[in-house]
Parts: structure tokens; sequence; C-alpha cells
């Protein structure tokens, strides 16, 4: 199993996904993927989610297939069981730490604060999520997070689009950002696949200077 490190720097764009049935995952994890994308984050938002997690991590062997908005111990357990390769939570708790170090789920753990981070590092993490990226400051924040934790590296999430990512993945300090702009409501509803596959390759072409 790829340890996050690694699967953060497969591609600058991780798609946050919230599918409404597990037919839609299938398209969409598959648009995606023939669009360059083949780190998906599936979130736990709705019930397809975790059948979903199955069907997308058959769809190649290089693809790479995580659970989001995991927020307890049950949780996690149940992300592992479903065949997720890695695991992405909102926050960071000692109970999910554990829950993921038990199973032997890799974890991306959300942080906001000083606080949150110096947990992080306390449990062991140099990568973490940053959420909500835009609301809790955006560009000046991880900026300024520099100074104190210097070794710290995110992936941003929260508010991001194609053109703010730009700006994001131009940071020392981040290694990828997370974003759901890649599946838009309207392109879902119509079934418009080609257009997911048209933003998911420009999201996999996007630079990565610091990576």
């Amino acid at each position: 199993m790829k340890p996050v490190s690694e699967i953060v720097r497969i591609g600058p764009v991780i798609p946050v996904l919230t599918f409404e049935s597990v037919e839609q995952g299938e398209h969409v994890a598959h648009a995606l993927y023939e669009g360059g994308v083949k780190v998906l984050e599936i979130t736990l938002r709705t019930a397809a989610g975790l059948q979903a997690i199955g069907r997308a991590s058959q769809l190649a062997s290089d693809i790479v297939v995580g659970v989001g908005t995991l927020t307890t111990a049950a949780q996690v357990e149940q992300a592992k069981r479903a065949g997720a390769a890695f695991g992405v939570s909102p926050g960071l708790t000692r109970e999910i730490h554990r829950a993921a170090q038990d199973v032997g789920l890799p974890l991306l753990p959300g942080v906001m604060t000083p606080s949150d981070i110096l947990l992080a590092f306390e449990l062991g993490y140099d990568i973490v999520k940053f959420f909500p990226a835009q609301q809790a400051g955006g560009l000046d924040m991880l900026q300024a997070f520099s100074g104190p934790f210097p070794a710290l590296r995110f992936c941003p999430t929260g508010g991001i689009t194609q053109e703010l990512a730009t700006s994001f993945l131009a940071l020392p300090n981040v290694v990828c950002v997370g974003g759901s702009w890649l599946t838009p409501r309207a392109a879902l509803a119509a079934q418009n696949w080609a257009e997911v596959t048209r933003l998911a390759r420009a999201a996999s072409q996007l630079a990565r200077p610091n990576t």
C-alpha cells in the first residue's frame, strides 16, 4: 500500500467526489481517469460512497482510490474494508489516528490552526490537508505557516478552483490541492462525462514547481 507521501505526488489535483449512485461513480471515475487523474477521494456524504470505492478501484491497476470525510473510527474501519487505499479527514483526533494505525490505512488528516498542526506533528504527520483552505485564510495562511512549520507540506482543499490551484501549487509548502471543480453539478446532471474528462485533463497538466 502506497504511503500518503507518495500518493499526494502522483498528480497535482485530488478530486473530492460525492456520488448520488454507484453507477454515477463509475462513469465519473472513468471520465477522470481518461483525463489523466489517477488519485480520487470519494466522500462518505452519500450512501453510494463506500460501494463506489470498490468499483472505482477496479477501473485500472494504477488508480488510487481514497475515502474522504472520515470523522469517526468506525468510518475508518469501514473505509479499509471497502478497499480504500488511503483516508482523508476534515480534522484530526487521536481516535481517528489510532483507528487508521490499527487497520493500516494511510491517512491525510485535516488541519486549520497552529494547534491542529502541533497535534499532527505529535502524532507523526508531516503532510496534512489544509481545510477549508479559502475560508481559513487561503494563500496568506499557508505562507504564514511556512515560518513556524517549515517541514510541513499541505494539500489545501475547500474553495479551490482551477485558477486558484495554480497559485496554491506555486507555494513551496504545497504538494497538491483537493477540489470538486472537476465534477460540476451541471455536468453530472447532464451525464456530460466528456466535460469531466476535459476538466480532468486541464487539472492534471497543472504545474507543480516545488514537487
